[in-house]
């Protein structure tokens, strides 16, 4: 590791490091067609907390080389055996025996919420997914700070959580500013109400899912337009979904995006939308 990425005691806690094969491809899509990402001056993108394995780095990499074939990405962790294997994994990857690309502009470091990069570099975007979810929800201003300080101007941290097989997501996006948006990202197939997403919400909004609180108001309108929708099943989840979301924004509710993303089962809105009221 070069002198300048020693990091003698990473910020944060080792993570139970759940990794699976395109487990994050849902918001792998979202960052590669991010503005943040996609007009950057140096695209460069770190992935906090890849867990046991560097898979999901490398397939974030090949998603964002489509928009950027300049993509850089640096995987953290804070656990020094999992650095040692993604190496490892990597050095295959180099060698043409995986199905990755030889070229893959991955690399792989110690470190955490303090984001060591040589030379002080900035990302234009640092994914943060299933990371958060184990600190205390006090703890999370100062994580999200911390991260957001590191950012490029005008960079992006996407902070949230996902199911093991990545069928139901939920992310927060951020700017150096602050937190800007909210999505739910589900796999439309056999899916009951939208409301699952209940237990993968990202650490700030879960324990915020009652009566009073804005993320519950949403997710309840959520399930009520998707109940209202059930005469398009017939049609396929994906026109039922798609007219749940624009029955949302009929209603008033501030959907951002179009039909080109609702297609995928997301919906977004402003982070007031759903922002804890206490």
């Amino acid at each position: 590791m070069p002198h300048n990425m020693t990091v003698s005691k990473p910020v944060g806690s080792v993570t139970r490091g759940t990794t699976n094969t395109n487990r994050l491809r849902r918001v792998d899509r979202w960052i590669a067609h991010r503005p943040e990402f996609a007009k950057a001056q140096v695209p460069l993108v770190v992935d906090l907390g890849f867990g046991a394995s560097g898979v999901t780095s490398f397939e974030l990499w090949a998603r964002l080389a489509k928009v950027r074939a300049d993509a850089r990405l640096v995987g953290l962790e804070i656990e020094p055996s999992r650095v040692a294997v993604a190496k490892e994994q990597l050095a295959e990857v180099r060698a043409g025996r995986t199905p990755f690309d030889p070229r893959t502009e991955v690399s792989f470091a110690r470190g955490g919420f303090e984001v060591p990069l040589p030379g002080g570099e900035r990302p234009a975007v640092i994914r943060a997914f299933n990371v958060l979810r184990q600190y205390d929800e006090g703890e999370m201003a100062d994580a999200w700070a911390r991260l957001r300080a590191r950012l490029a101007p005008g960079g992006l941290l996407v902070e949230g959580t996902c199911d093991e097989l990545g069928r139901v997501c939920s992310w927060v996006d951020l700017s150096p500013a602050g937190p800007e948006r909210f999505t739910v990202s589900l796999r439309l197939a056999g899916l009951e109400a939208p409301s699952v997403v209940a237990e993968r919400l990202p650490k700030a909004l879960i324990h915020r899912n009652v009566p009073g609180e804005r993320v519950h108001e949403w997710l309840s309108a959520l399930d009520a337009a998707w109940r209202t929708a059930s005469v398009l099943a017939p049609y396929g989840e994906r026109q039922r979904w798609i007219a749940t979301v624009a029955a949302l924004r009929a209603d008033g509710w501030p959907v951002l995006g179009g039909a080109s993303r609702w297609r995928l089962g997301e919906v977004t809105v402003p982070w007031a939308t759903v922002a804890p009221r206490t």
